[in-house]
């Protein structure tokens, strides 16, 4: 019983995105990983603390869960894809500056290392951090 479950487990992937392929074989993208490029790419751009919804990252943290994808969400559809990501702004910092600046380093950085297409990159400013 314990090894049926196991099998179960194993057979079910994650959600990926088929970018084409030929004679030598498929070429898959799995979808957290292109959440994970957009969200490396929000949180290196200046003037934002943290991405992702502060209060629940900090729970998440506390009992050992370290989830960088946390915040971001990927709807991909025929290799267009749409991103929605939080993010925590400086103090002191422009909100509509720093993210129109994060929808541009996101989509440069997904379309560069995916070849897919990005048709929006939506920023929700969750916090300021004081």
């Amino acid at each position: 019983m314990a090894a049926k479950s196991l099998v179960n487990r194993v057979k079910k992937e994650k959600p990926s995105t088929r970018l084409g392929g030929d004679s030598n074989g498929d070429i898959l993208i799995a979808d957290d990983v292109v959440a994970m490029i957009a969200a490396l790419a929000a949180g290196e751009t200046d003037g934002v603390s943290n991405v992702g919804n502060t209060y629940t990252s900090e729970i998440m943290s506390k009992v050992g869960v370290h989830d960088k994808t946390k915040g971001v969400k990927v709807d991909i559809k025929d290799s267009i894809v749409r991103i929605s990501l939080a993010i925590t702004i400086a103090t002191g910092c422009s909100i509509p500056a720093i993210s129109q600046q994060v929808q541009r380093k996101v989509k440069n950085s997904v379309e560069n290392m995916t070849g897919m297409t990005v048709k929006c990159v939506n920023v929700r400013v969750c916090d300021v951090e004081v």
